[in-house]
């Protein structure tokens, strides 16, 4: 049995093949995956029934780990956007001629290997792979035990198309699911030049505290939107019942309305269509005043202070009362995890306050927060979503998986 040291060793070998292979063999071997994905569809989703088969169905995340036909199909279709996009690789970013005749160019180059680390979701099997070999890097996936099956059924196949192409499987290698194999990849001096975790902030946490190899945060997502004295009661009650309904279970979802006190009275109005999902609802005092008999009393609760700055991943959502735009500025300074945060208001100035102030990856005005994605944002896919400063921010997808090197041409230069 191969050891996990021995497939990163395997992955880190795997570089040099990359190196060779243009853009156009990528871009084919990419839709070729994309179409063997769809061919082998039945066996997919008999894998990810034996994950779910583990699940509780009642669990929020059940729904990010179940595949279907139609998530199948989208996932081929983001493996195909992707190998459409140009190349990151070889872009010139700067470019000077210094007085001696030595010229000096910055150009992309890839990172080598990545590593990534996720729970659940195995769709981020298939985005990691089309991304990196795009950008030219060796992915090293270190997936949950949850979706163990289904991430096997997507690597076996990935690994055909490379077989078929006669490259090194390595190119995608999947390490066992234990802890095991994430301490080995986050120690793998040496063996990987970067590490990518996407999941639960302990997660984030665990890996920030143990790796030993450079690391890209992908935060939680601790997403706020508020409701200005001037927004438009229309547009708030869609944004947020997409930004808090559409899909509980990811990153960008709705944790948190803020409301301007004046317009406690559309607050029924405002939450009407979270009923409908049976959204609980931990309102503060004056929201919980304006909502009492007009939503579902079994789905209205007290707020608590820890009520604000949790990442619910489920049918749930605080309200918090606020006086002005500062206060709501405040709450979201105090409590944001610095990924999508939304204003909904026809007040001009108010939205550029807000637009300038609010500290995160994604700002938002009038628009849910669910658009925080790779795919929405034209991307292609991602590799998650940053929410630190350095390097990359926001959905990292093509650009973000490549860094920079200077080549200096002279024609005999030496220094004095």
């Amino acid at each position: 049995m191969t050891t996990t040291l021995q497939l990163l060793q395997q992955a880190s070998q795997a570089v040099a093949c990359l190196q060779s292979c243009s853009d156009s063999l990528i871009q084919q071997i990419l839709n070729d995956t994309a179409l063997a994905l769809l061919a082998n569809m039945e066996s997919i989703l008999k894998a990810n029934e034996e994950d779910l088969s583990r699940m509780d169905t009642s669990n929020p995340k059940y729904d990010r780990q179940k595949l279907t036909e139609s998530r199948l199909r989208g996932i081929a279709e983001d493996m195909q956007n992707v190998s459409a996009l140009p190349s990151p690789l070889g872009k010139t970013y700067s470019e000077t001629i210094r007085p001696n005749g030595m010229t000096i160019r910055k150009i992309s180059v890839p990172f080598g290997v990545i590593g990534v680390i996720y729970e659940a979701r195995p769709n981020v099997t298939c985005d990691v792979f089309s991304l990196c070999l795009k950008s030219g890097n060796v992915c090293v996936l270190k997936g949950g035990s949850d979706a163990d099956c289904s991430n096997r059924a997507l690597v076996r196949i990935i690994h055909q198309v490379l077989e078929k192409y006669q490259l090194n499987p390595a190119l995608c290698t999947l390490l066992p699911p234990d802890r095991e194999a994430t301490a080995e990849l986050l120690n793998a001096v040496g063996l990987v030049d970067l590490v990518i975790p996407r999941g639960s902030s302990s997660l984030i946490q665990y890996v920030r505290d143990h790796a030993r190899i450079p690391v890209i945060e992908t935060g939680a997502g601790i997403c706020h939107t508020y409701f200005d004295i001037a927004g438009n009661k229309e547009k708030g009650q869609a944004i947020i019942n997409n930004a808090k309904t559409r899909r509980v279970s990811v990153c960008n979802a709705l944790d948190c309305l803020l409301i301007h006190d004046q317009r406690l009275a559309d607050l029924p109005y405002l939450c009407q269509l979270l009923s409908q999902h049976q959204v609980i609802i931990y309102a503060d005092e004056p929201a919980f005043k304006a909502l009492q008999g007009n939503y579902p009393p079994d789905l209205l609760q007290q707020a608590t202070e820890e009520s604000y700055g949790t990442e619910f991943l489920d049918y749930k959502m605080s309200i918090r009362t606020v006086p002005s735009l500062e206060e709501a500025l405040r709450h979201i300074a105090r409590y944001s995890s610095k990924h999508s945060e939304c204003i909904i208001t026809e007040d001009k100035q108010n939205e550029d306050i807000f637009l300038q102030k609010v500290d995160a990856a994604c700002v938002y005005a009038n628009v849910s927060t669910a658009f925080t994605d790779g795919a929405q944002f034209g991307f292609g896919a991602e590799i998650g979503i940053s929410t630190q400063k350095m390097h990359a921010r926001g959905p990292m997808a093509l650009p973000e998986l490549t860094t920079y090197k200077y080549i200096i041409t002279g024609n005999g230069q030496t220094r004095s």
